[in-house]
């Protein structure tokens, strides 16, 4: 797994899953490609009320950052200034479905909504258990084998109306950078199963983001 760095300096590593190379973090960039800031430090009522890209940090707990990443708002996935580093790119829906399809998913599975699939969420989670002392996932982190190599971690949100964060251990959402008539599309593993969650969201909820590496690189 080749390292890089982010804009903020951050070292990452990434592993090529089928004909993807993919981030095995998750973003935690604090700027936008040209050095401009992203705005932080929202109150929940003034998270609520965003129409503009922002990150939020879970529990507003620097800690969670090193380990989970920025929870950022569509807004932020989709600006024109770019939150992926130079040569990676927050990857579309149909992204997703590659890489879904690569670990065992049909077509029409992966073009449907809601849950779906097998065991391909398992294959993408970190494995172990907060209970078991052994992982970062609530039990029982269901199917989690991380056969991929993808080790998601249980990043949790911030929802988009209370601004309230929810979530962490229990579950890992990641945006996309498609829409449905304006509303982000997403992904979500769970600790009660290994399937994958497919749904399009409010856009002024923080979720967690992975990059994938441009095709040119």
């Amino acid at each position: 797994s080749c390292e890089y760095t982010d804009i903020d300096g951050n070292a990452f590593t990434s592993i090529v899953i089928g004909n993807q190379r993919w981030m095995v973090e998750n973003l935690s960039v604090t700027h936008y490609r040209n050095g401009d800031a992203i705005p932080t430090g929202h109150s929940g009522g003034e998270w609520g009320g965003l129409g503009s890209g922002a990150y939020a940090i879970y529990d507003d707990d620097p800690n969670n950052a090193d380990i989970y990443g920025n929870l950022y708002n569509w807004y932020a996935v989709h600006d024109s200034r770019n939150i992926a580093p130079s040569g990676w790119h927050v990857p579309s829906d149909e992204e997703w479905m590659e890489l879904e399809m690569y670990l065992g998913m049909w077509l029409v599975e992966a073009e449907a909504s809601g849950l779906r699939g097998t065991d391909e969420g398992g294959k993408l989670k970190a494995a172990g258990t907060i209970e078991a002392g052994d992982g970062l996932w609530y039990a029982p982190n269901e199917g989690a084998t991380n056969e991929s190599g993808f080790a998601a971690l249980p990043g949790g949100g911030r929802t988009s109306n209370s601004g309230n964060y929810s979530g962490i251990g229990n579950s890992c959402v990641f945006w996309t950078s498609s829409d449905y008539y304006d509303i982000g599309w997403y992904r979500e593993l769970d600790e009660d199963n290994s399937q994958v969650y497919r749904s399009w969201g409010l856009n002024r909820t923080g979720r967690s983001v992975r990059c994938v590496r441009n095709a040119s690189y």
